[in-house]
């Protein structure tokens, strides 16, 4: 059995069929539901809101990963939290009290999560990765689906998994951008232990048996 965890991400599914894509998520080897809840101000694109988020919650039978790519995330997180999220992900580049805003996710009972932009050194979660149960490296830009996987985030995985085994920490390291059968060897290899994929599952002929190539590469 793999320990590779696999979280689909919907921003890629076809919003005409939904309730068919959740059933077929849940039916796979997937492991999370991957949410990108998107501003257009700290990205620039706008995705969907709370309401999605509730009506996938009522679908699905995976726990609802939700990375918010917004600005001010401490306004919106509770309100995500009671919407069904199991993990919620804030960005380290939004959150210039970012201790305070992990402390509000733990109070909410929820996994913390950080996500780290492609330009932002993992070095400066050292301090507070004792407080963090996942961090989502994006190996695109934020903001778009379907973009090219940055070759660095190797490196970047490999800085990071040092830094919390130094620690003695159980943080997760998730993969988010560009994740394909041809990198997610390499990535596990790294040290890498959540991949996320969205148009690599859902724009395949068979997302059930992409799922399963993935979970077990």
């Amino acid at each position: 059995m793999s320990n590779t965890l696999i979280a689909p991400s919907v921003l890629a599914c076809d919003f005409g069929r939904i309730n068919e894509e959740i059933a077929m998520l849940n039916e796979s080897e997937a492991d999370y539901i991957h949410i990108d809840i998107m501003d257009g101000v700290f990205v620039p694109n706008i995705s969907f809101g709370l309401p999605v988020v509730s009506a996938m919650n009522k679908m699905a039978e995976k726990p609802l990963d939700v990375h918010l790519m917004i600005v001010e995330p401490e306004k919106y997180v509770e309100e995500f939290a009671k919407r069904g999220a199991s993990i919620i992900s804030v960005h380290y580049e939004a959150c210039p009290h970012l201790h305070r805003n992990l402390q509000q996710l733990k109070d909410l009972g929820v996994n913390r999560g950080v996500a780290i932009n492609p330009h932002t050194p993992v070095e400066l979660l050292e301090d507070v990765i004792m407080d963090i149960d996942l961090v989502c490296l994006m190996s695109v830009n934020p903001g778009f689906g379907g973009q090219k996987f940055i070759e660095q985030t190797y490196q970047k995985v490999t800085k990071l998994k040092k830094i919390i085994e130094e620690h003695g920490t159980q943080t997760k390291i998730e993969i988010d951008g560009g994740v394909t059968s041809s990198n997610a060897r390499k990535l596990v290899d790294a040290g890498a232990d959540v991949l996320v994929a969205g148009s690599f599952v859902f724009k395949s002929d068979d997302p059930v048996h992409t799922i399963h190539e993935l979970k077990n590469v």
